[in-house]
């Protein structure tokens, strides 16, 4: 590898590394948002509507950075990667065309009546909008989920041309976007996104309940977004082990990495956590022997080819990163299912907002899902290589010809400064909102009261304060 493609390489994963932070969580934050508003609108009650109020505006923040951030990405196709745009400008471009048409334009258009439709349209109205733009998000996704399986699972293409002109065309649409790994990524994806908008409702529900602010307010958006993470979580064990299987019927390279089985055609372990030396081809760690082969055919001591079974120029290079990545991911993944489960059991029990320690917890497991999903992203771009379009274009020759490593290197830099501002600038203004909380009025403070008695007190203070004040 030299070095224009390892800097070009290096900084499209940056670019989209930090871009990905953001549109899972509109994705996860709509799907509350519609929660939420559609239970104002079946009960009536000012808490649900005041706390779709406040998130939008967060809501908000999220896309605005998110568009900003993603829009780099299309101009790094054609200055660093100029052979691959051209093989793949056909297929890229119709589901880009789409996401468009049919997701983005959808999305932003309803976007304006979600901010500022309040007192402009009937609730119902502003119900569609909301309703509309998760939609949006969620389309949004599916386009480019489609895009990126095809390079992992090419389907319904032709190749026209030869060598640097070479060109991969549709020749079915539909088998194109439904080619045999989109269905079960886009789930897995999906699911991972609502995983992290979720639990950024319950991150800053659980800081507001610890602090004591906007307690009612908080504990109702606690358990509606509790609700969501826990079938989300449970989800995403079906949507990963479906990921899994296309993997090993079509990527068996890739499978061979993320358990770090190199015996050309063996039963295969499967590792807890553990470490690859790749140089002497050996695994260690903890194990469940056989637990591959079992999880993949049923059978402990089914044989399942190794990285020893591929040409050496064909296997991914950094093999133990896409170990550690991979069990990262299925740690927490594991991990979130135990946390959501558990706290809904103590929901049940009503001790859920007393146990002071969860809480805290779950201030700062807004990170695992983040993490999660990029880590997942890593198993999947760099346990593909040397692929760049798997079996077709390799990653060494879609590299741009007249780049120059100093080039990508000064722009790198200059991307990283600029993202830190960016994303300095976002924790800036999420603090800021999160601070000032959900506008609360009076007459819904009152009713507030009245679904949590232990606030009363609380009420009695602040509307006694208020009265001397008015005296002073």
């Amino acid at each position: 590898m030299d070095n224009v493609e390892l800097l070009s390489r290096i900084q499209f994963a940056f670019t989209i590394a930090f871009h990905y932070i953001y549109p899972p969580l509109s994705i996860g934050l709509g799907v509350c948002l519609v929660v939420m508003e559609g239970l104002y609108l079946k009960t009536k009650n000012k808490i649900y509507e005041e706390l779709t109020r406040f998130w939008v505006k967060i809501f908000a923040l999220i896309f605005g950075i998110g568009v900003a951030t993603g829009i780099v990405m299309e101009f790094e196709f054609g200055t660093n990667w100029a052979t691959y745009s051209r093989y793949v400008g056909d297929i890229f471009g119709s589901a880009l065309a789409a996401e468009g048409i049919f997701a983005f334009a959808l999305e932003s258009a309803f976007l304006g009546i979600l901010l500022f439709g309040w007192n402009r349209v009937s609730p119902r109205v502003h119900f569609l909008a909301t309703i509309l733009v998760a939609l949006g998000s969620i389309f949004s996704a599916l386009w480019i989920v489609v895009a990126n399986s095809w390079q992992q699972t090419p389907a319904g293409y032709r190749i026209e041309g030869q060598g640097m002109q070479a060109r991969a065309i549709v020749t079915d649409f539909w088998e194109m976007v439904f080619n045999p790994s989109s269905v079960e990524r886009y789930s897995h994806v999906l699911i991972g996104a609502f995983l992290s908008g979720s639990f950024l409702v319950l991150s800053v529900s659980a800081w507001y309940i610890l602090k004591k602010k906007h307690v009612v307010h908080a504990q109702t958006a606690f358990r509606i977004a509790l609700w969501v993470a826990a079938v989300s979580a449970l989800g995403q064990l079906f949507t990963g082990h479906k990921s899994a299987e296309v993997v090993t019927k079509y990527q068996p390279a890739k499978l061979a990495a993320m358990e770090g089985h190199f015996e050309k055609l063996a039963p295969a372990d499967m590792y807890l956590m553990g470490w690859v030396d790749a140089k002497n081809q050996k695994t260690t760690g903890l194990k469940i022997p056989g637990g591959l082969s079992l999880l993949v055919h049923q059978d402990m001591k089914a044989p399942i080819p190794g990285l020893n079974s591929i040409k050496p120029e064909n296997r991914p290079k950094a093999i133990n990163f896409v170990f550690q990545t991979y069990h990262l991911m299925v740690a927490i993944g594991m991990t979130l299912i135990g946390l959501t489960l558990f706290s809904l059991f103590l929901l049940y029990r009503k001790k859920l907002f007393e146990t002071r320690w969860l809480m805290v917890v779950f201030v700062y497991a807004v990170l695992l899902p983040q993490i999660a999903n990029q880590v997942g992203w890593y198993t999947a771009e760099v346990g593909r290589q040397p692929w760049v379009v798997y079996g077709l274009l390799r990653t060494s020759d879609a590299l741009s010809q007249a780049v120059k490593a100093e080039h990508v290197l000064i722009s790198l830099i200059l991307f990283t400064f600029i993202y830190v501002m960016l994303f300095g600038l976002f924790l800036y203004l999420l603090n800021k909102k999160i601070q000032h909380g959900p506008d609360v009025a009076s007459d819904s403070e009152t009713s507030s009261s009245r679904m949590n008695p232990s606030l009363i007190p609380l009420m009695s203070e602040r509307a006694t304060s208020k009265s001397e004040h008015a005296k002073d």
